[in-house]
């Protein structure tokens, strides 16, 4: 047990991400201060759950003290959800995959050509009439690889093909696209401050584009990625055509890959700009504030990898601690970098849930006690 002066001294906050399919990140924060207290008692602990666009922002948000607000909007399949964002003041957190996420779909149901994004407008026109005019747009998680084209379409925009009719939802149909107007977007944002969130910085197409790198994890074959790939690129020569040279810009702009493309329908068609995910949920949650009352920080994720050191919420969390002269550790299921790869992201040490349980399995059925756990042991090297 630390003594009165240790514990009087130590200020404890958690700024971890949700394991993924296991625990929220608002979940991960009371396992850890409930482990942490089970063996100092008195210690001073605060929780800033933390995302970096992907799913789970809105959560994060209200975790944060926004509002959570709801909207019925069109799944990605075309049927009814409810989807929420957060609200504080005038500034909004809107995830796309509340609207048009992967979560949404049936088990194993994938739509990969006509999965759409026009829950994800429909949501955002939800913030706006709640009179939102700063929005940060958490683009990840999709179900989706349609350019942004459905949310587009449910703004206003009109896409159509050479018989003059809408083109289908998703990104396969987008290749009979034989025009596009978009001059019928919602004129209100453009007096909106819309920043994309993103923790990928892909272009629309080609090897490292939306449908190569993320169309299989949405159930595309090789011959659906080919298609999807023909697809977007045709979509960006046709919005060329009817906005200009900027609509070939944003396809290559990084960012414009993130959730099956709605990045790059983001910045051609609402004006947005992007931001890397964790930095700008950073500042929105108010973490530098927090920031400046702790003497330790405890970070983490479901698996501590290589992606991780790529604009992962670990990663920017330790980064602005580090700058900051704070110490940092990491609680995670599954640890996959050394030592060193760690102490260069500025983060002390790991504590992996396979530490004390091997069992893959096990670990993602049993994470919240195997957390507790952990942050017991956390406590008793640092304090005990």
């Amino acid at each position: 047990m630390a003594d009165g002066a240790v514990t009087e001294a130590a200020r404890v906050l958690i700024a971890a991400d949700k394991f993924k399919g296991s625990l929220t990140a608002v979940q991960v924060a009371q396992r850890v201060t409930a482990g942490l207290r089970e063996v100092v008692p008195g210690l001073e602990v605060w929780a800033l759950p933390v995302a970096d666009g992907g799913d789970g922002t809105v959560a994060a948000a209200v975790a944060a003290g926004f509002e959570r607000r709801e909207v019925r909007v069109t799944g990605p399949l075309g049927e009814p959800v409810v989807a929420a964002f957060a609200l504080r003041g005038r500034t909004a957190v809107v995830e796309m995959a509340e609207a048009s996420g992967l979560q949404l779909l049936p088990a194993g149901v994938f739509a990969p050509l006509t999965a759409t994004t026009y829950g994800s407008g429909e949501l955002l026109r939800g913030a706006l009439d709640a009179g939102a005019r700063q929005i940060v747009f958490g683009v990840g998680g999709s179900a989706t690889t349609d350019g942004g084209a459905g949310m587009l379409a449910a703004l206003g925009a009109r896409f159509l093909d050479a018989a003059g009719e809408p083109v289908g939802p998703g990104g396969g149909p987008l290749i009979e696209m034989a025009s596009a107007d978009l001059s019928g977007i919602d004129p209100r944002f453009a007096e909106v401050d819309l920043v994309l969130a993103s923790d990928v910085d892909n272009p629309l197409t080609g090897p490292k584009g939306a449908p190569a790198v993320y169309g299989p994890q949405k159930g595309a074959t090789a011959e659906d990625v080919a298609s999807l790939d023909a697809a977007l690129a045709h979509f960006a020569r046709v919005l060329e055509k009817a906005v200009g040279p900027s609509a070939a810009e944003y396809a290559a702009a990084p960012g414009a890959g993130g959730a099956g493309g709605i990045g790059y329908g983001a910045l051609v068609g609402l004006g947005a700009r992007f931001r890397p995910g964790i930095e700008l949920m950073l500042d929105v949650l108010g973490f530098g504030p927090a920031l400046e009352r702790a003497t330790l920080v405890i970070t983490g994720e479901g698996s501590l990898d290589a992606q991780t050191l790529h604009g992962k919420a670990p990663a920017g969390v330790a980064a602005a601690a580090r700058a900051a002269g704070k110490d940092v550790v990491a609680v995670c299921g599954r640890l996959a970098l050394p030592p060193q790869a760690l102490a260069a992201a500025g983060i002390r040490r790991a504590y992996p849930l396979t530490g004390i349980e091997p069992d893959p399995a096990v670990c993602i059925a049993e994470a919240g006690p195997l957390l507790q756990r952990v942050a017991r042991d956390i406590a008793r090297d640092l304090w005990g």
